[in-house]
């Protein structure tokens, strides 16, 4: 099988714009993205609680609202524990 120069280079070509980070949509967007969405579901969660309280809402809604809150903080836990051992294990290499 015979890859000529010319056609190899025009597939690369072709190919680097679907690998090209596109603008906008960098790591720091979707951290910011994920502390957002963190916000909002503990904030939706609050409100349900208050609401429960005076009577207003469905027990249900609450048990929902309270499960997804602490599926919200696990993760959040889960993320801040890995980036506390990544820190830890850039201390500890040799420089």
């Amino acid at each position: 099988m015979e890859i000529r120069s010319p056609f190899a280079a025009q597939n690369y070509v072709a190919a680097k714009p679907a690998t090209a980070p596109t603008p906008g949509n960098g790591t720091g967007e979707a951290i910011k993205d994920a502390a957002l969405d963190f916000a909002t579901t503990l904030q939706e969660a609050e409100n349900t609680a208050k609401s429960a309280m005076a009577g207003n809402a469905d027990p249900h809604a609450l048990v929902q609202a309270l499960a997804q809150t602490e599926l919200a903080v696990e993760t959040a836990v889960t993320v801040r524990d890995k980036v506390v051992e990544a820190y830890q294990e850039i201390l500890r290499m040799p420089v």
